[in-house]
């Protein structure tokens, strides 16, 4: 590469979704919908938890965050997606791939280490009561979150390091409907099979790793319950579906993009839509749906929302 950067492509070219015009309008309304339903769950909770003291716990704190990074996760793809559906020509600036890729893997990065946090948080409040508040202090929230965004960025720099000074010369044709590593390494004009595998078993370590220390620690959780509770093991069972919901809700998309032998193009953008739109939406949902507490507190802040306009 003799030190300068060849890459004379100025934008990359989106074969988007679907030619099929009926498909387009129907992508639009559910992506349209369940992308405000995101935003608008997410801002309640992120409000909710913020207005209410009843709610400064360190419980909800992670799950405000939770929902902080959910708002970047719906908001990274999704709006240009909408935006290039009944466009002939769909296109993103280089800067504007390599920003995509960068807040796709910072903010992945950081809800990983997030969820795992949550885990904790259960395990030490089920499993240790009395040392709950001394463990998860608000300054160990604090600790934790800004450890949490650090190994987001670091992993996300990590990744741009090995396609920064990549040279693209010709093609810039992207069947997808936004940026990430594996298909834009692939358009570079140099040999990337072994790049490829790099990054791709890095990713997928990473998922397919952080995935199995979530579902040990719950199962851990449970186990622990059961050798002295027989009467909490139901509430704990209800407390935890949520959780685990959501984890595989994040991870399943991430294992198969990363670790599926047998790539599908269809396959892999309708796991992007529901990464990218649908599981945004679908984490408020899950944990508030049993939630007393964060239901009141919801219902709380939109009446004063309402009565103060």
């Amino acid at each position: 590469m003799d030190g300068v950067n060849r890459s004379v492509v100025s934008e990359f070219v989106f074969l988007g979704l679907s030619s099929s015009w009926r498909i387009q309008l129907l992508l639009f309304l559910f992506s349209s919908v369940f992308y405000m339903a995101s935003l608008m769950g997410n801002l309640l909770i992120v409000f909710s938890v913020t207005s209410d003291s009843n709610l400064h716990s360190p419980m909800y704190f992670l799950l405000a965050n939770l929902s902080f990074l959910d708002l970047g996760v719906c908001s990274i793809a999704a709006p240009k997606m909408i935006y290039d559906l009944f466009r002939k020509h769909k296109t993103i600036s280089f800067s504007g791939c390599i920003a995509q890729i960068f807040f796709i893997h910072a903010i992945g990065g950081t809800e990983m280490v997030l969820l795992i946090v949550m885990a904790f948080d259960r395990y030490v409040a089920i499993c240790k009561p009395l040392h709950y508040l001394t463990i998860m202090s608000p300054r160990m929230c604090f600790l934790i979150l800004a450890i949490a965004w650090v190994l987001g960025l670091i992993h996300s720099m990590a990744q741009l390091a090995f396609v920064i000074d990549l040279p693209f010369c010709g093609p810039n044709v992207l069947d997808s409907f936004y940026c990430d590593l594996p298909q834009l390494i692939k358009l570079a004009c140099t040999e990337t099979n072994r790049l490829e595998f790099v990054v791709t078993a890095n990713s997928g370590l990473i998922s397919v790793g952080s995935f199995f220390i979530l579902i040990i620690s719950y199962i851990f959780i449970l186990v622990t319950v059961r050798k002295h509770t027989s009467g909490g093991l139901s509430k704990t069972l209800s407390t935890l579906s949520a959780h685990v919901t959501v984890v595989v809700l994040f991870f399943g998309p991430l294992i198969f993009f990363y670790t599926w032998p047998f790539p599908s193009s269809h396959l892999d953008k309708f796991l992007a839509i529901f990464d990218a739109v649908l599981t945004p939406y679908l984490n408020p949902v899950i944990y508030t749906f049993r939630n007393k507490e964060m239901k009141a507190a919801m219902r709380k802040f939109c009446y004063q929302l309402v009565s103060y306009r």
